[in-house]
């Protein structure tokens, strides 16, 4: 029996099958579980093509976190393939390059308002749109990248992610009366779609692989997809508002 037998999963963010949600949505079919992706734009296509590339197609929904009628008509969407939800997967992230790449100062409040939304507010978006479909004992999980530090070239995406980690934690105060927990893995650095978009992404994988205890590889998703299955499934259910480290050990080293 597989950990997720059963069980149906909505995960966001699968574009390319490198992703990290891809990767989850793979692993999470393989112990047992349903799948639905979602996408919009003209990324929707090429969502339905990765789709394919799962050991089950998985349908894929439209879903733009950023706007009110997508999110507001979402469970509706998902309604049609199943009548619940058992975890969702929040990967979604985007700034626009002009406030990374060592621009922080020079950020400006519009697009740093794109960065938070997108990167942060969605959380709180897209848990409140699937909340219909959610039962006790269901999880939301999100990929962060560990907001404590200020890292080379993140910039505003930082804060943006600071700020997504607050989310979850004010979310798991506020679903966990209603059995919801809310939990987040911080990822070491993978050679992703979204990471290939900040500049100088290379300053901070560089070196990542020397500094962790068990060593890393910024070309495997897989161990944080494994860390987002696990967290999806009954097997954490008294852990919410944590934050989950997959980054070889980095987090706990000094500098």
């Amino acid at each position: 029996m597989g950990l997720l037998e059963g069980k149906t999963l909505l995960v966001t963010g699968v574009l390319t099958d490198a992703s990290i949600a891809f990767h989850t949505a793979r692993l999470a079919q393989q112990e047992g579980a349903s799948v639905v992706l979602t996408s919009f734009g003209r990324q929707h296509r090429l969502t339905e093509v990765v789709a394919r590339r799962l050991p089950t197609t998985a349908p894929v929904v439209r879903l733009d976190v950023t706007d009110e009628e997508d999110l507001a008509t979402l469970a509706e969407r998902v309604g049609e393939h199943t009548d619940r939800l058992d975890a969702v997967v929040h990967s979604i992230g985007f700034a626009p390059q002009r406030v990374m790449g060592g621009n922080f100062l020079a950020g400006e409040w519009p697009d740093v308002a794109i960065a938070v939304q997108t990167s942060a507010f969605s959380l709180k978006s897209l848990a409140v749109a699937v909340k219909p479909l959610m039962g006790a004992g269901s999880a939301v999980v999100g990929l962060t990248f560990d907001a404590r530090y200020a890292w080379p070239v993140y910039d505003w995406m930082g804060v943006a992610k600071a700020a997504f980690e607050s989310t979850a934690r004010y979310l798991a105060r506020d679903l966990g009366p209603e059995g919801v927990r809310v939990n987040l893995v911080s990822a070491g650095p993978v050679r992703t779609t979204a990471a290939k978009s900040i500049p100088g992404f290379e300053q901070m994988e560089s070196a990542w692989s020397d500094r962790a205890p068990l060593g890393w590889d910024v070309s495997d998703p897989e161990p944080t997809a494994r860390a987002v299955v696990a967290l999806c499934s009954d097997w954490f259910p008294a852990t919410t508002g944590e934050i989950v480290h997959v980054d070889g050990g980095v987090h706990a080293m000094g500098q």
